[in-house]
């Protein structure tokens, strides 16, 4: 588009055209402002580069809770907090919660206090995952590359995709987020940008329902008042730190050349002042996988004994086998993760000698490192992950020292077959069940 020329799209009815930066009509009939020359529609994007940008990051609008509301209409006008125990954490929160002060990660007991009237739920990650995939495919469909963030988030390159889609990115983005509400039946924020951190940051600006664009040209010049706290993989310890230091915006922080950063903090301190002026030299990777894959529980009340410790473990691990089995993913190795009740972590890694599925290979590795740590200590959370992870083709292969790992396999996959039927609690493993009274 020529310098000067404002693009414009139409988020509903998905008209594309160009409008003078003065406000002047062209030949579409568009303008610099005002609605929709189609169909007078009010949500329409304008920016010098709208119709060239191919970069996009698009993140589901309070996923957990928007699935949950899809399922349970009478809550769309109240406050909805997935999570659950008085001791628990926030795992995800609608706009309604947010306004009253609620956040993602916050204890329970905060959150309820903040937002008393809120409607609890307790997580279905199957079912989050599931919605997560339909919403994954309908990206892949736009353009084979993405890169999957987390279950609700990706980033998106449709470079070379407007001759397929008869229509430039933005257009094809916008009629992506139509097709989420329609099909899916929740809402997602888009981000257009030149890179991978500019199109987040756009993504979160707008939330929710959003679509925003930041231009390269415009890129430092938006960041530079904003908070160091903006800028994605500084928290609240190192905002402090920065603000201390004199550093309360990106633009003081984008000021410092690379000598000057790596002296003031370290190694990290020269990509850090780069981010701060917008610069990201990350591709989108469609192979880029998962990390690592884990479950983890807040206790009701702190557990010392191990044997009570167990139980959970179990059912963490069932957990995590049924969590890796959904990504095509098997375990090389296990992570346990403790909390004490004075909120220290302590986290315990042992590798695996085959690749596995099984949950009770984890557990038995698990249950190890269980053991070496349950020395009357008072703990509060367990959870189980799995690192490294592998390709599911890998695990659970039958060798002279295990020639019965196909049939655990086969027993696995039929009690998950039964469980998929008729519940989670149509069969169990005696080890999950609390003693009897």
């Amino acid at each position: 588009m020529a310098a000067g020329v404002m693009g414009a799209l139409c988020r509903d009815c998905f008209w594309t055209g160009a409008a003078g930066a003065t406000g002047a009509a062209c030949a579409t009939g568009a303008t610099a402002a005002g609605p929709c020359p189609v169909c007078a529609g009010r949500r329409v994007v304008r920016h010098a580069e709208v119709l060239t940008l191919a970069l996009a990051h698009v993140d589901c609008d309070a996923f957990y809770a928007s699935v949950e509301k899809r399922d349970r209409p009478e809550l769309l006008t109240r406050p909805v907090i997935v999570g659950g125990g008085t001791r628990g954490v926030v795992a995800a929160c609608c706009y309604i919660a947010r306004t009253r002060g609620v956040r993602s990660a916050m204890p329970m007991w905060k959150a309820l206090a903040a937002c008393p009237d809120a409607e609890v739920i307790r997580p279905d990650i199957g079912k989050y995952v599931r919605e997560g995939r339909r919403i994954r495919e309908l990206m892949e469909s736009l353009t084979p590359m993405v890169q999957p963030l987390s279950i609700d988030e990706a980033v998106l390159d449709l470079r070379g995709t407007e001759a397929l889609h008869g229509a430039p990115p933005a257009a094809v983005l916008a009629r992506f987020a139509r097709r989420v509400e329609q099909e899916v039946g929740v809402t997602v924020s888009v981000g257009l940008a030149a890179n991978r951190l500019m199109a987040k940051l756009a993504a979160e600006r707008d939330k929710p329902r959003g679509f925003s664009v930041i231009g390269a040209a415009e890129a430092a010049g938006w960041l530079a008042p904003q908070p160091v706290g903006l800028l994605p993989g500084i928290g609240p310890a190192m905002e402090k730190r920065l603000v201390g230091a004199g550093f309360a915006t990106l633009g003081q922080l984008a000021a410092l050349d690379a000598r000057e950063a790596a002296r003031r903090f370290g190694d990290e301190g020269p990509a850090l002042a780069a981010r701060a002026r917008g610069e990201d030299a990350r591709s989108v990777d469609p192979a880029r996988g998962t990390k690592s894959v884990s479950a983890e529980t807040t206790f009701d009340a702190d557990m010392t004994d191990l044997e009570a410790l167990e139980r959970p473990l179990w059912r963490m691990c069932e957990k995590l086998a049924r969590r890796l089995r959904e990504k095509g993913l098997c375990a090389g190795g296990v992570v346990l993760k403790l909390k004490t009740a004075a909120f220290a972590s302590r986290t315990r890694t042992v590798r695996l000698p085959g690749a596995t599925l099984l949950p009770e290979v984890i557990f038995a590795a698990a249950q190890g490192l269980l053991r070496r740590e349950a020395d009357g200590t008072a703990f509060r959370l367990i959870g189980v992950g799995a690192q490294p992870l592998l390709p599911a083709d890998r695990a659970d292969q039958a060798d002279l020292a295990d020639p019965g790992a196909p049939r655990r396999v086969a027993k696995w996959r039929a009690v998950e077959a039964l469980r998929a039927r008729f519940g989670d609690d149509a069969i169990g493993a005696g080890r999950g069940f609390p003693p009897k009274r």
